[in-house]
């Protein structure tokens, strides 16, 4: 006899980082209430990235979460250099301020980096997928999967009590992590430079203030005791984390980073043999005072099996330079999450999925070649060099070309775009415009909080009966927004940062990407957005 479910679920997350925990978030404000299991009892009790992009700010902030993320900054906020030098007391090869370098204008954002430790994030995420629905379950464990053609059965153990249950998903997120235990089971490797240089970790405790010189810095990036060597202030005063690398090539493990010696690399790194400093747990209590990483970059072969999916690290690994690892884990899941709802709900067929990976994978290529620069150029650079990628349009300006964008020709050459002279064409990211209403001002990103959007341009009021009425005889959700009635365009930008007329009419996803536009009014409004709703989502392959 079958043993019967003992929890259903439309999506099964499997990682409560960063992905996990924000793919949840997604979901449950999409409607859909997954269920997330995490084997560790807790969210990470480490910083991990600190960095959070204006594009990760804009996705939260359309949500809500804006203030109570900027509620919790890190001291890093206030730490704005990054360094590269020979020992810190030595001779520096670069000083920038970093976030001047990468802080967006005005007029492309309404927002801003935010510098806050992952685990505080990871906790407001939490939280607010808790709050949606999301049925959240750390200490609980994936210990098997087998995937079918209507879903995915997983056996889960519950890690406090040591039971073992059942969980029958439509489908299953692997946000799992570096290791990538689902993808692996699934025999679906990766492709990339592979792993570039191990590194131990530790942290100590010591006053460097002569090292210093007054310099406040988030970064930096040292060459002895090795090339590759980062040291890092943590949340407390006078604690600092190092990393170096180390070669297992020549027979070297981390078991032989006695206390002794690490402290001999952190003089070498700081430059003052005579050092006085005091080796620390990372956090207290923690039974180990070092640990080791592997630094590489690689990307998944595909991004879908089935009804299996692989987001954040499980899907893509980058160095850790230019602070996209999370952020851009958090974009996977942004894409991800309303085309599974879509489907879950019966409003879009199955190959919508398919553009996941369509549009997700050449994003995470075009990043790891570029934090492969910033990783080559932070250790060896100059200044001139480490300032010389566009991070602006890293963050803003990628393309999507899938089956969820209908495409004009010509087709723009490369992948990104310069977000500074918005074009507004399907496969970008919409872009921001400030509007007024009744006296508040709010940004066009604002009004993308999870639904299909059209935005009108003055005098095309004739889409918005269009618009409802072509969403009503399709079931989606649609909002409408006609820019003059109660939003005011205050800078008069919208028309040519949307590449519209007055008369145009732009429908962008509940990601926040143009999926179609009209530059004018057409003869019939209703059939024309009809029709690109029926192809981006895919209808004509739903199963009723």
């Amino acid at each position: 006899m079958t043993r019967p479910y003992d929890h259903r679920t439309p999506v099964l997350i499997v990682g409560g980082g960063i992905t996990g925990l924000s793919t949840a978030l997604f979901l449950a404000r999409q409607g859909v209430r997954p269920t997330l299991v995490e084997r560790h009892p807790s969210t990470a009790l480490l910083p991990q990235a600190r960095a959070f992009n204006p594009r990760s700010m804009e996705i939260y902030r359309a949500l809500g979460l804006e203030g109570e993320i900027r509620g919790r900054t890190s001291m890093s906020a206030d730490l704005p250099e990054m360094i590269g030098a020979d020992t810190l007391t030595g001779r520096e090869r670069f000083r920038i301020d970093l976030l001047a370098h990468v802080r967006p204008p005005a007029t492309v954002s309404p927002t801003d980096w935010q510098m806050i430790d992952q685990d505080e994030l990871e906790r407001i995420v939490r939280a607010a997928a808790e709050r949606g629905g999301a049925d959240v379950r750390f200490g609980a464990e994936l210990v098997s999967f087998a995937a079918d053609a209507d879903g995915v059965t997983a056996v889960v153990r519950d890690l406090g009590g040591d039971d073992e249950y059942q969980v029958r998903a439509d489908y299953l997120v692997a946000a799992d992590g570096h290791r990538a235990g689902v993808r692996n089971r699934l025999g679906i490797g990766a492709d990339g430079p592979g792993v570039l240089f191990h590194a131990v970790h530790f942290v100590f405790d010591a006053d460097l203030t002569a090292a210093l010189r007054g310099r406040r810095f988030l970064l930096a990036y040292l060459d002895r005791p090795a090339m590759g060597t980062a040291l890092v202030p943590t949340r407390e005063f006078g604690r600092w984390s190092l990393g170096v690398p180390y070669r297992p090539e020549t027979g070297e493990s981390p078991d032989d980073f006695s206390e002794q010696r690490c402290a001999e690399l952190a003089r070498a790194a700081v430059g003052d043999p005579d050092l006085d400093l005091t080796l620390v747990p990372p956090v207290p209590g923690w039974p180990q005072l070092v640990s080791s990483s592997a630094i590489g970059g690689w990307v998944a072969h595909r991004y879908r099996a089935g009804r299996v999916f692989f987001a954040g690290d499980a899907a893509h690994v980058v160095p850790p330079s230019g602070s996209y690892g999370a952020n851009t884990g958090i974009a996977d899941a942004h894409n991800l999450a309303w085309k599974l709802a879509a489907v879950v709900k019966g409003r879009a067929g199955d190959p919508l999925l398919d553009t996941y990976d369509d549009e997700r994978r050449p994003v995470a290529q075009v990043t790891l070649e570029t934090a492969m620069r910033h990783l080559h150029d932070r250790h060896e650079g100059t200044g001139e060099d480490v300032t010389a990628i566009d991070d602006l349009t890293m963050t803003f300006g990628y393309r999507y070309d899938s089956a969820a964008v209908l495409t004009e020709t010509p087709t723009p050459d490369g992948p990104v775009e310069d977000p500074r002279r918005p074009s507004g064409r399907p496969g970008l990211r919409a872009p921001h415009v400030w509007l007024d209403r009744a006296g508040t001002r709010l940004s066009t990103i604002d009004l993308f909080t999870g639904a299909f959007t059209v935005l009108i341009g003055p005098d095309g009021e004739e889409w918005a009966t269009a618009a409802r009425t072509a969403a009503a005889s399709l079931d989606v959700e649609l909002d409408v927004h006609h820019i003059g009635a109660k939003l005011h365009d205050v800078e008069d930008r919208l028309p040519d940062a949307y590449g519209i007329t007055r008369t145009g009419a732009t429908l962008v996803r509940p990601d926040g990407f143009v999926a179609w536009r009209a530059a004018d009014l057409p003869q019939r409004p209703e059939h024309d957005i009809q029709r690109a709703l029926t192809h981006l989502l895919a209808q004509d392959a739903r199963h009723d």
